[in-house]
């Protein structure tokens, strides 16, 4: 077995040594000077997302003034593609960072899991492994993307940019004076030429410490391509063969000593890093463009993340008793849409998700308003049975299928027959930081359940039932309001805030136990349109004080700072804030469990992921799933959004149910990024609170002091999950085994002295097939880990583009400690049509006017036959992806079977160059390219006939049919 097979075994050997990364550095750069794998992720994406915003404007005669070069920034390019966007207007940028921040990090750890992978790296002269990997990717991409599983897209994506960005490091391409990509990586059905054979020597030995001129000559005249060798285990490579370089490769201390890599400025080949850090960004658009052609403009965008607004998410029980409950969420929805359609605030999707008992779903998800609304109407409420429902596993739809980030809103008013879930639905909340509110009709105010009148149970839930619904939504930052069926009405308004453009949380806290208790929050003055929302017991009382001393008791429906409505246990207040900048004050009465909740409408905002470090000289860090340990350190990647003038002073890790505050250590990354260390993370339940300064223009007042704080909560824990898996693309029919490693902790390290029987739970929201241990047993003396996997099997009818969200939980044998681990895998059918559509163009009318004074008056027509094989998937659509006129497409049916799409394209012969994109079944692009011919009269025309059957079966000559397209054409005239 040779070393590039032993991955697995080994990867724990491989994790634990310092410096192994050999690539451009994933997230950062450590030496300030070098691109990494993000800058180039991200910089690529920016730039490719503004072009499409680009074309977009310009098709549609809008003006469009961004300068589209390295300079760009994520709010730049937010308001550039912004129809409506102004100075002033309130854009979030949330959403578009989140996005881009799932490629980066995806593509980062193509570094811990794909560690010794040559091929995942363009190691080993591997060109045609590579190519593979990258060819598969971008067909799973466009297949997610078809079906709008756009968070698996992403994740997807930007593993296969790793690799992609990769060849440009590791290869000898910029060396032999290539400016620009090979394209022919993305291109399956071109041929890899002028390869480097397995014994063809590339390299001798560097000279005096530089490895500038060790690529050998006659490779350089030939212009052969060739990578570096790379092993950590063995030295041995073939003859005369270059090696990557650096200190762990230790192929790179055997002759020809040294190596080729461009990681990093200080890289055997550093002196070309920049260069070739610029082609991979440019490869890496090239990429992007292809997925776009493929998929379409609007997609493209919703897969980068580009959007204004957040998607409307219900989760509604259609049980017998919720009929005004699905007249109230269909009410609220339909007013949300109606004021807000056509408008920048529109929401970006439609989701929702019914369910009762004994079913749940399907899973609805449209961007069309309109096909929401039928569906939401369709919604009866019929049935029932016993009173609980399958709610969390409604929940769980949704939680998988919406954007990272969203608000979503469940309907019940039934107790959850699958509280089993609540471990998973806690780590989709921690793992996608989306909001959870439950709207709870009827909720009994006693913990004991009405008796039951001639043998019909009442439809309530108890206080008890109610306490798995409020533990949702405090982890999650949401709210549990309980409230009357009759005063539903009132409580929905918490959805229509949530609609509204740039929402922000200032301050969030739950008391369970309640005290009376006083808190402060900062308004700063970007902040417009702020509410406060306190659920609590009847008996809660509270007051408001003002940076400028005003106060207001709750027993003030209407007063100086707020305008107070009641609905159940939800208090929500329309606070006053203008000329009121700076600290206020809440003031809490109770001693029953309470929340209150402080938004606004802000551009400033921020992101958070936890990421994890490898130690060591060149050691970087990647995203860390699951919760951070008990007693040990964690950091933060802060990402501040909507300002480029923010200076971040302060992140706080807050004890969400007492006083106590972990304090962070910042390093700024540059472009508003900031790494944060905490130290010693006690066991508890936490909350990311950011505190700054914003210069900006925009504020109120300059400088003016903010804060903002994350929903979601960070809990900690003493147990350890972490998986491998060596592929997230799944063929439909396959069964893939997932290995897992769970240990249990002291103070973060491995406590490899006890003796513990873990439960073992596994879950996927797809209901495939699986199969797990139920407990794993970590032995005194075994490393203080025990291992075991998870099978699950896609059925073979699974669809192309499928995802499918496993969740694999450890919990201890007291039932007070549990983390996880969240995997996304992509279904994809093996591509086997690889070939591009082919064009004939048939025709090209040459009639246009030589004078530009006289093209208004012009028309002219180019026609060609688009096909895609016998054996190939079929041409899925023709868009114009140039010129200004007017595309109609046929099909018909060739004698031997062929289909043959025929697209007329028309235009004035002010606008004369056409250039057509075609896509088959699996997102194959070809080309059409056309040009109109200057002439002083209508020349003939020159036609290709082709015989071919029409679907209706009868046979036609394109010769005669074009001939009748090109004679109308010159009527229009």
């Amino acid at each position: 077995m040779t070393a590039r097979q032993t991955v697995i075994p080994l990867m724990a050997v491989v994790l634990s040594l310092p410096g192994i990364i050999h690539c451009f550095q994933p997230l950062f750069s450590f030496d300030g000077t070098s691109t990494t794998h993000r800058d180039i992720t991200r910089m690529a994406a920016l730039r490719k997302t503004a072009e499409v915003c680009r074309d977009i404007a310009l098709s549609e005669g809008r003006p469009f003034s961004l300068i589209i070069d390295d300079s760009v920034s994520a709010g730049k390019v937010q308001r550039a593609c912004s129809v409506t966007g102004t100075s002033t207007s309130l854009l979030s940028t949330v959403m578009f960072q989140t996005s881009i921040a799932k490629m980066y990090f995806s593509n980062a750890i193509v570094d811990v899991v794909y560690a010794l992978s040559e091929k995942h790296h363009f190691d080993d002269e591997t060109f045609q492994g590579g190519r593979d990997i990258i060819t598969a990717g971008v067909s799973a991409v466009k297949a997610s993307v078809k079906l709008e599983n756009f968070v698996a897209g992403r994740w997807t994506l930007g593993r296969v940019c790793h690799t992609l960005q990769d060849f440009y490091s590791h290869s000898n391409w910029v060396e032999l004076g290539n400016n620009s990509p090979y394209t022919t990586l993305i291109r399956p059905d071109q041929p890899l030429e002028n390869l480097a054979g397995p014994s063809t020597p590339t390299c001798r030995n560097c000279t005096g410490g530089s490895c500038a001129n060790n690529l050998l000559p006659d490779l350089m005249q030939q212009g052969l391509l060739t990578s570096g060798y790379f092993n950590i285990f063995s030295s041995a490579k073939p003859a005369g063969k270059c090696s990557h370089g650096g200190f762990f490769d230790r192929t790179s201390k055997q002759d020809p000593v040294g190596g080729i890599n461009k990681d990093n400025v200080g890289s055997s080949h550093g002196s070309l890093h920049h260069k070739a850090a610029d082609l991979a960004v440019n490869a890496t658009m090239e990429l992007l463009e292809d997925i776009r052609v493929a998929v379409g403009d609007k997609n493209f965008l919703r897969l980068m993340g580009l959007s204004q607004s957040s998607v409307l998410c219900f989760v509604i029980d259609t049980t017998g008793s919720m009929s005004d409950d699905i007249a109230e969420a269909k009410r609220v929805s339909f007013d949300i849409i109606d004021r807000k359609r056509g408008t920048q605030q529109e929401p970006s999707a439609y989701i929702l998700v019914p369910f009762n008992d004994p079913g749940f779903g399907p899973l609805i998800m449209t961007t069309n308003a309109d096909v929401f609304k039928d569906s939401i109407n369709k919604l009866t409420a019929s049935g029932g049975g016993d009173i609980p429902e399958l709610c969390l596993s409604g929940l769980q739809l949704a939680l998988t299928a919406a954007p990272p980030s969203s608000e979503i809103f469940v309907f019940t008013d039934a107790p959850a027959k699958d509280a089993h879930l609540k471990s998973t639905i806690t780590a989709l909340i921690e793992s996608t930081k989306s909001v959870v509110t439950f709207m709870l009709t009827d909720v009994l105010a006693s913990r004991r359940r009405r008796r039951s009148v001639q043998g019909l149970s009442p439809r309530t839930i108890t206080q008890s039932e109610a306490q798995l619904y409020h533990d949702l939504a405090q982890a999650s930052g949401g709210q549990a309001i309980q409230v009357s069926k009759s005063d539903l009405s009132l409580a929905t308004s918490v959805i229509e805030d949530s609609s509204a453009s740039a929402v922000v949380t200032v301050f969030q806290v739950v008391r369970n136990p309640g005290r009376p208790d006083n808190f402060t929050f900062t308004v700063d003055g970007s902040l417009r349109n702020m509410t406060a929302y306190i659920t609590g017991a009847p008996a809660l009382t509270f007051s408001f004080t003002s940076s400028t001393g005003v106060s207001q008791s709750s027993s003030q429906s209407n007063g100086l700072l707020a305008s107070l409505t009641t609905a159940g246990n939800l208090r929500r207040l329309n606070l006053n804030t203008d000329n009121q900048t700076g600290l206020w004050q809440i003031s809490v009465n109770s001693n029953s469990p309470y929340s209150v909740k402080v938004t606004g409408q802000s551009s400033v905002n921020f992101i958070y992921n936890l990421v994890e470090a490898h130690e060591g000289a060149h050691g970087d860090f990647s995203l860390k799933e699951g919760r951070p340990l008990s007693g040990g350190n964690a950091s933060l990647l802060i990402s501040v959004t909507g300002s480029d003038t923010v200076n971040v002073t302060e992140v706080t890790l807050l004890d969400s149910s007492g006083p106590a505050e972990v304090n962070g250590s910042l390093q700024s990354m540059g472009s508003g990024n900031f790494l944060v260390t905490f130290s010693g993370v006690p066991a508890g339940d936490f909350v990311v609170r950011l505190k700054g300064e914003d210069s900006s223009s925009t504020s109120r007042s300059t400088p003016s002091s903010f804060q903002r704080q994350a929903s979601t909560r960070i809990k900690t824990s003493s147990i350890s999950v972490t998986t491998q898996t060596n592929n997230t693309i799944v063929e439909p029919g396959s069964t893939i085994s997932i290995p897992f490693t769970v240990a249990t902790t002291i103070n973060g390290v491995v406590n490899a002295s006890a003796t513990e029987t873990l439960t073992v739970r596994v879950n996927n929201d797809r209901s495939y097939a699986s199969t797990s241990p139920s407990t794993v047993t970590i032995a005194a003396g075994s490393g203080g880990t025990a291992n075991g996997t998870v099978t699950l099997t896609v059925p073979s009818s699974a669809a192309s583009g499928t995802d499918v969200t496993l969740t694999i939980e450890a919990e201890n044998a007291a039932a007070s400690d549990i983390n996880y681990a969240v995997l996304r895998f992509s279904v994809t059918a093996k591509v086997t049509d690889v070939t591009r559509p082919v064009c004939q163009v048939v025709t090209t009318t040459n009639n246009c006017p030589s004078s530009s004074s006289l093209c208004a008056s012009s028309q002219w027509v180019f026609i060609a036959n688009i096909t895609d094989g016998i054996n190939g998937t079929g041409i899925e659509s023709v868009t114009i992806r140039q010129g200004n006129g007017t595309l109609n497409t046929s099909t018909v049916a060739a004698a031997g079977g062929e289909n043959i799409t025929v697209a007329t394209y028309s235009a004035s012969c002010c606008s004369q160059n056409v250039e057509l994109a075609a896509v088959d079944g699996v997102g194959n692009v070809g080309t059409c390219v056309g040009q109109a011919r200057e002439s002083t009269t209508a020349a003939p025309v020159t036609t290709t006939t082709v015989n071919t059957t029409s679907t209706g079966g009868h046979t036609l000559s394109i010769s005669h049919s074009l001939w009748i397209t090109v004679a109308v054409s010159l009527l229009w005239k």
